[in-house]
């Protein structure tokens, strides 16, 4: 089965799949193999590029061609890709929405090749998925053995010498996170049903694992200071100006538009209005005088939401109307997202648009306003 990278507009061989979303290393291939190619610095075991090489493949080079991915400090991509080169694993937390799996699908597809070793966190998250499992026909038919063990990302990540993502890992109960600290500090698993060199699976250089988790579930279940300790931490802070957002999401909708068969790309005037929305609402201010703002939401207010809502606004314009999606679909899509966590953030939301939107200028801003009563239906 081959997969067609629908960013690149690529025909697929009979018989490819079209997916969703590929990942990186698919999405991305063509720049992988070209700084593989022209790659001549030290690179740490195991891995498949140099940290210099991987750096550009994630901030982008214009001198080469290789486009930026994450918008971001590259600060902390240099210091997630030394932590990595270490014997430490990576714990990147933040706001939700602020790209963490992004960037930690990025180095995995540019460290190992592969991002789809990944774990994700849950509160039904068992030891079984993060290690491995059995195949009870052939455990019962032979016993335990090679043929019947199962691989768990972690432990093919072991053997492989590749990165493992570890999804939310708040999420998970703790015994459940505990299991990461033989793995981390000994990097080995013991398979105690397997006898001989079989039952320990020792890590091939190239191992170690980047986990994610968003500081509004830092309290569902928080991480033992031992388990901590075998992690670096970085923070991953949302897009500090309305330009580079605004850039951002533009970008990606028009992908994702692409992708669900929307023929007009969306309208730079309303995305802007859609993401100055976002910005003052995430912020609580009610624009550059910071005066009367508005209560900021419970709800996450976050780039990923807002690219998710451009993306709607494009698709209900277009299929109901045959148009790019007007200032109107934005208060309709607005909806959902601000009323998910409460009820209340929908009455913050129309108390924003009667008090706040009310003093911009702008047409899309008085298309917005003057579409506030969609809020109650």
């Amino acid at each position: 089965m081959t997969v067609r990278d629908e960013t690149r507009g690529g025909t697929p061989d009979d018989g490819a799949v079209a997916v969703q979303r590929p990942p990186a290393e698919v999405r991305y291939a063509e720049e992988l193999a070209a700084l593989r190619a022209e790659d001549n610095d030290p690179r740490p075991p195991g891995w498949e590029l140099s940290l210099r090489a991987a750096r550009r493949f994630i901030v982008g080079d214009a001198g080469t061609g290789i486009g930026r991915k994450f918008v971001g400090n590259p600060s902390l991509v240099d210091r997630a890709l030394v932590t990595l080169a270490t014997s430490r694993g990576l714990m990147l937390v933040g706001e939700p929405g602020t790209a963490k799996s992004l960037l930690s699908e990025l180095i995995a597809a540019a460290v190992s090749g592969d991002s789809t070793l990944t774990v994700q966190g849950g509160a039904a998250t068992t030891e079984d998925q993060i290690k491995y499992g059995w195949n009870y026909a052939l455990l019962v038919a032979e016993g335990p053995s090679t043929r019947s063990l199962v691989p768990a990302p972690m432990l093919r990540g072991m053997a492989e010498g590749r990165l493992v993502r570890f999804e939310e890992i708040t999420r998970c109960p703790l015994e459940v996170q505990d299991s990461l600290l033989s793995l981390l500090s000994e990097r080995v698993v013991a398979v105690p049903e397997l006898t001989g060199p079989e039952g320990m699976v020792f890590a091939r250089q190239g191992f170690n694992v980047i986990a994610t988790a968003n500081t509004r579930d830092r309290g569902v279940n928080e991480m033992s200071a031992a388990l901590k300790r075998r992690f670096n931490f970085e923070t991953v802070f949302p897009i500090p100006d309305l330009d580079t957002e605004l850039a951002l999401v533009e970008a990606e909708v028009t992908t994702l538009l692409r992708r669900s068969g929307v023929e007009p790309p969306p309208d730079r005037d309303v995305l802007e209005v859609l993401v100055g929305t976002f910005r003052e609402l995430r912020a609580g201010t009610g624009g550059k005088d910071g005066a009367g703002g508005p209560d900021r939401p419970t709800a996450v207010m976050s780039t990923a939401e807002a690219v998710s809502v451009a993306h709607a606004v494009g698709v209900r314009g277009w299929f109901l109307r045959g148009e790019p999606g007007s200032a109107a679909d934005v208060v309709a899509c607005l909806a959902g997202t601000a009323a998910k966590d409460s009820p209340e953030d929908l009455a913050r939301l129309r108390r924003y648009l009667e008090q706040q939107v009310s003093r911009r200028q702008g047409p899309q801003w008085k298309a917005l306003y003057d579409a506030r009563h969609l809020l109650a239906d």
